[in-house]
């Protein structure tokens, strides 16, 4: 018999990956495709859907071909992906109406004001555990249907069809014939109610949106249905569904209540399993489904960072201060600290605690003896202070310090920034051998669904650390840093408002 494997797929910001593990929890094989990044108006961020799907299926379709040739089975596969990112399409051709509108979007910002501004803060809080904020799916749904000529109409019709990147990747993958999403994804669109689990009647009302068009609700481990004829060789069963970091949080282990991890991606994203009750946050955190598995659903709470990885792309492709990303940890790495320089890198906003649209990116203490480096050194320091703020969030409405954070991401393999984070927060950091955690996610609720594993008993053994990092700083220090940041913060704060 041929060794089974589970083909992930990873559908990001700014590029489509795709992983092949084994019964092990093993990398045996990895694809990766950019697409490009559409800025038509300052705030506005946008992708073509067919580029999302042409790069996704096109790395897939690569590693399929591999195990082939290198006689593994592909058992299954499981999708994960950027979350909040907006597509509408055409029922009968499969055909976007407009581009999908991305998570980092600033463009309804307005319109979230003026929610506020009407009082439906805490009924939206109550029923979906988020806050009002235009990183949501609804409010540029909304946007979708009142600027594209007849869309609204064609809606009402039911001859469109609303769904965030997993939706619209099973779409295409089966040829239309499912229309389905995971409870993960719809607790992210502010129109779904995470206690009755199910499309909320009074929030499609708020927001206008026709309920034709929203995709089946299912749970994040189950088989859905197979890949259409003309997919792959032969059919795939598609087996799970989670939201990039929700998938994190179960490829990271992280499955009794309390256990946190983060996810250095574009973004930095805080995840604590709350289990099977939501907590709903007082600090302006989120609450979120984890995810369904089993007829049972896992709560969690997030706190988002807009920018983490971004901020070191920026250093490369802005200022030009270093030629390719991986550059920014030698740069910092030349001086003992930041000189006095602070980054908020709120490029597009600050995310939790602060949620403000109107922030912007903030350099500080900026003297004539600043160099790159120092430079370099604040926006790792910025990064790392971001997690701080939303930890301290966590930990008062957890009611409990953090004990360790479980830690995946592309930017987490800089073992300096790794530092500069457990040194600031003044506990464990654990860096696992697999970094590919949100993948891997995927490839277990699939293969949980399919019988690969017996059960998370089996998949709970896998886990190892590469790395435990511990405090070094001395807390006067960090404390020092820290209540500098704050300042900083402060100045960033509402810079575009009116």
């Amino acid at each position: 018999m041929s060794e089974k494997v589970i083909l992930a797929l990873d559908q990001g910001t700014t590029s489509s990956r795709a992983i092949l593990f084994d019964r092990r929890g093993e990398n045996r094989g990895l694809a990766q495709k950019d697409f490009r990044q559409l800025f038509p108006q300052p705030g506005w961020v946008e992708h073509d859907p067919r580029e999302i799907w042409e790069s996704q299926i096109g790395v897939a379709r690569e590693l399929v071909a591999k195990a082939a040739a290198e006689g593994l089975e592909v058992a299954g596969l499981g999708i994960t992906n950027q979350r909040e990112t907006t597509l509408v399409w055409e029922r009968a051709s499969g055909a976007p109406i407009y581009n999908a509108i991305v998570w980092q979007d600033r463009r309804t910002a307005g319109d979230c004001d003026a929610l506020r501004a009407a009082g439906h803060v805490d009924t939206i809080r109550q029923k979906t555990g988020l806050v009002v904020d235009a990183y949501f799916a609804a409010t540029k749904l909304k946007w979708i249907l009142d600027h594209v000529p007849d869309a609204r109409a064609r809606a009402e019709r039911g001859e469109l069809c609303f769904g965030t990147v997993d939706t619209w990747l099973v779409w295409n993958l089966t040829g239309g014939a499912r229309f389905i999403t995971d409870a993960s994804n719809a607790s992210r669109t502010m129109l779904f109610n995470i206690h009755t689990l199910d499309w909320d009647e009074d929030l499609l009302a708020l927001f206008e949106i026709p309920r034709a068009m929203l995709a089946e609700v299912r749970e994040s481990s189950e088989v859905y249905g197979t890949t259409a004829a003309n997919i792959f060789p032969s059919p795939v069963p598609i087996a799970g569904i989670a939201g990039d970091q929700h998938a994190a949080l179960f490829g990271q282990l992280c499955l009794s209540p309390g256990m946190v991890k983060n996810t250095y991606g574009t973004g930095c994203f805080l995840m604590m399993n709350t289990g099977a009750q939501p907590v709903l946050s007082e600090n302006k955190l989120l609450t979120t489904i984890a995810w369904t598995l089993g007829g049972e659903v896992s709560y969690a709470l997030e706190g988002s960072v807009f920018i983490g990885g971004a901020a070191i792309q920026w250093l490369r492709d802005g200022l030009g201060i270093i030629d390719r990303a991986e550059e920014v940890n030698a740069l910092a790495a030349s001086v003992a600290d930041s000189g006095g320089v602070v980054f908020v890198p709120a490029l597009t906003g600050l995310a939790a605690p602060h949620w403000d649209a109107y922030a912007r990116g903030t350099i500080l203490g900026i003297t004539r003896g600043t160099t790159a480096g120092h430079i370099a050194r604040a926006t790792l320091e910025g990064i790392a202070l971001q997690v701080c703020d939303i930890v301290k969030a966590m930990e008062a409405d957890a009611g409990a310090r953090c004990a360790e954070l479980r830690v995946d991401g592309g930017a987490s393999a800089s073992d300096l920034l790794m530092q500069i984070q457990c040194d600031l927060l003044g506990f464990k950091t654990k860096r696992p051998k697999t970094l590919e955690t949100t993948a891997l996610g995927a490839a277990y609720l699939a293969g949980l669904a399919l019988g690969l594993w017996s059960g998370v008993a089996e998949i709970q053994t896998q886990w190892s650390v590469e790395r435990d990092f511990v405090p070094q700083m001395l807390r006067e220090q960090a404390d020092t840093i820290s209540r500098t940041w704050q300042k900083a913060v402060a100045r960033s704060r509402d810079w575009v408002g009116e």
